[in-house]
């Protein structure tokens, strides 16, 4: 598939079947974010496959984190947990950090940011659907996710992608032209 045509199929799938997810296709969105450009080849990325009862325990660290921050608000905790419940895989996505350089730290967080957006590409090709979530559910900003993953500390979480085989279609979203927002010098 052509790189213009998997940027136009790509989606963010919020609706997957139950269907757990091969071994060889987790190993192939692997392999993808691996070959993101990143400053200097540190390669600073470090990925964490929960699935089974990792990600049974991960639903009850969603649930409490949830129900903390939304308290009255239990229809939204309850359809959040519905959606991870569905979700079969979920990757959490880190970044190292290198203490006192701060500018190479932001470099490996874009670098793995370039990671996730190449295994979403790969996921639209493998027949995958995968959104990327930062806030809520993600847990991106919640004390509790780096010594839930094992994750050292001198890691930041850049996102949470949850995968699995799309419900349904899901329709394009209209997007601006590049000509509103682009200027030439």
């Amino acid at each position: 598939m052509q790189a213009i045509e998997l940027l136009t199929k790509r989606r963010a799938v919020r609706s997957v079947l139950p269907q757990a997810v091969e071994d060889d296709k987790i190993a192939a969105l692997l392999e993808a974010a691996t070959l993101a450009p990143n400053d200097r080849l540190r390669e600073p990325w470090h990925f964490y496959v929960i699935r089974g009862e990792a990600k049974q325990s991960y639903e009850t660290l969603a649930r409490q984190f949830l129900e903390e921050r939304f308290p009255t608000k239990p229809h939204l905790v309850k359809e959040s947990l519905q959606v991870l419940e569905n979700t079969p895989l979920v990757i959490v996505v880190t970044s190292d950090v290198i203490p006192g350089d701060e500018a190479s730290s932001e470099d490996n967080e874009y670098a793995a940011a370039c990671a996730i957006h190449s295994m979403w590409l790969a996921a639209a090709d493998l027949g995958l659907g995968l959104v990327w979530r930062t806030r809520g559910i993600g847990l991106v900003r919640d004390e509790r996710m780096l010594p839930f993953i094992g994750s050292p500390e001198n890691r930041k979480i850049v996102g949470t992608l949850f995968i699995g085989y799309p419900a349904g279609e899901t329709p394009a979203t209209a997007r601006k032209p590049y000509s509103e927002k682009t200027t030439w010098l």
